[in-house]
């Protein structure tokens, strides 16, 4: 489990292929890894990820067939957000994040507003309904707040700190990034989908 808080920003330095998967050699740059341990999950672009092995400043992660099928950004060489697992001693600042994406989005808008700038995001059909104004999604692994949704399009402001400190700031209208609807979204859905199915008839 992650909070969508973004601790260092690392690079995929090699991609091996590993049959129909990959094998990844990952930079972490400032990420602390002193307590990382070989299994412990580090989430990569907002993808679960374990590793598999682990030194001061890199580590390596098997990444499966299915996995690249449903992400994307683990590939080729590029720099990435990283994110240790949550502890329970830890403060939840973003949000309760699986490193499970759920879809890929497309960039339709990323523009200047003042100090900030609006992203704007096409999510796929199916992903829509979890999206809600004022509720959480994980792109690329940073927590954001939805500012408005229309129909399979949502919008999010960035100030100048999230810019500095991820990835986004290398995004542009076309890029793909990783989505990861909030939890309990999906929760509440199979709660009424329970409720209904449980209904005498």
């Amino acid at each position: 489990m992650f909070t969508g808080i973004i601790q260092a920003t690392g690079k995929i330095e090699t991609v091996t292929a590993a049959g129909d998967d990959i094998k990844l050699q990952i930079n972490v740059g400032a990420l602390e890894m002193s307590d990382v341990q070989i299994g412990d999950s580090i989430a990569v672009n907002g993808v679960c990820l374990t590793a598999v092995s682990s030194g001061q400043h890199h580590f390596e992660a098997h990444v499966s067939k299915e996995t690249l099928n449903c992400t994307v950004g683990l590939d080729s060489a590029r720099e990435v957000n990283l994110e240790k697992a949550l502890r329970l001693s830890d403060r939840l600042g973003g949000h309760l994040v699986s490193g499970h994406v759920d879809g890929v989005g497309q960039i339709v808008r990323f523009e200047a507003v003042g100090d900030c700038w609006l992203l704007v995001v096409r999510a796929p059909h199916g992903l829509s309904r979890y999206i809600a104004i004022k509720g959480s999604i994980a792109i690329d692994g940073v927590s954001l707040t939805v500012n408005s949704v229309e129909k399979d399009t949502f919008s999010m402001n960035l100030i100048p700190h999230t810019l500095e400190n991820t990835t986004l700031k290398h995004l542009g209208v076309g890029s793909r990034v990783n989505l990861e609807v909030d939890l309990i979204a999906r929760y509440v859905e199979r709660m009424t989908q329970w409720g209904n199915e449980s209904k005498p008839t």
